[in-house]
């Protein structure tokens, strides 16, 4: 059983727009005996928004100050869109002073991670591709996979991820994790947002993308440079994205193929992360190892700030 923590809400992005889903994940989670903190993040709205823009980096932004005691997980309420917007509007400095090497998580996947990349680049802090409220602690059913492994991430200082789905490529393979929903990552190209990775292992998921735009979108992190300066890419899930007849065969496993010819590193399946009941929970910007073969893959994840 795990020990009882404060959890405190934000939602940089959009509102949640399923109340019972809020409402089941608070429960749940005030069940187990942690403490539930800033549940209004989950009552503002503005527009399709959480709350405005400057109301959102407030949010996190009160995270710097050390006169506030801090909680132990930062959970994002949902995805959507509109963590881009306040990206400029965040104390990076504040904090990485105040949040720098302490146990603290901050955890969300989707459009999150530019919340993420920003506060790597920016402020170098590690954080979790990881569950958030409505969709996750708040779903008719809880999966059992994705608590195992959420609290597993948070409260040991190394795991092992281990995957049986066979590789077409082989890996064996270091470096820091790093990654999230690829629509994020591609829009952050260019950026001061985007941090410079150098020989990493790059995770990416998405959802009710096609297969030509999944393509798209990793064909701009190969021609910026990007994908050629990791060891690995690993891709998670990327449900939603239905081929059509003018298609004419082109599918996921097509664009899979197609970047394998070109990116000159080893391209990963199978990863269960991104938009789905059973996912695992990776810390960004965490040291890693991945060793890949016809009979499956393993990542074992250490040197991130955990629970104790």
């Amino acid at each position: 059983m795990t020990m009882h923590r404060t959890i405190e809400l934000i939602a940089p992005s959009g509102y949640p727009y399923d109340q019972e889903a809020v409402h089941r994940g608070i429960a749940r989670l005030r069940a187990e005996g942690h403490r539930v903190e800033g549940t209004e993040a989950a009552e503002r709205r503005f527009q399709r928004f959480a709350g405005t823009d400057g109301q959102r980096a407030a949010e996190l932004n009160r995270l710097a100050d050390p006169g506030r005691d801090l909680p132990d997980i930062v959970l994002a309420v949902r995805g959507g869109y509109g963590a881009v917007r306040i990206l400029h509007g965040l104390d990076y400095q504040g904090l990485q002073k105040r949040l720098a090497g302490q146990p603290i998580a901050f955890v969300g996947h989707s459009d999150f991670t530019a919340i993420q990349l920003a506060l790597y680049a920016q402020a170098g802090l590690t954080t979790f591709g990881g569950p958030m409220l409505v969709s996750d602690f708040g779903a008719p059913e809880l999966s059992s996979f994705t608590m195992h492994h959420f609290w597993n991430a948070l409260t040991k200082p190394e795991f092992t991820l281990k995957v049986g789905a066979p590789q077409a490529q082989h890996a064996n393979v270091s470096g820091m994790l790093w990654g999230g929903n690829l629509a994020m990552l591609a829009s952050l190209v260019g950026t001061p947002y985007m941090p410079p990775v150098e020989g990493g292992i790059l995770f990416v998921e998405d959802i009710n993308e096609q297969p030509f735009r999944v393509e798209r979108m990793l064909y701009q992190l190969h021609l910026s440079g990007i994908l050629a300066r990791q060891h690995a890419l690993v891709l998670g899930d990327f449900s939603g994205g239905k081929s059509y007849d003018s298609d004419n065969g082109y599918d996921l496993q097509a664009t899979i193929e197609q970047i394998r010819s070109v990116v000159g590193i080893p391209v990963i399946t199978g990863l269960p992360f991104g938009h789905i009941e059973n996912m695992a929970t990776l810390p960004f910007g965490a040291q890693a190892h991945l060793n890949a073969d016809t009979h499956g893959f393993e990542l074992t994840v250490s040197d991130y700030p955990y629970l104790a």
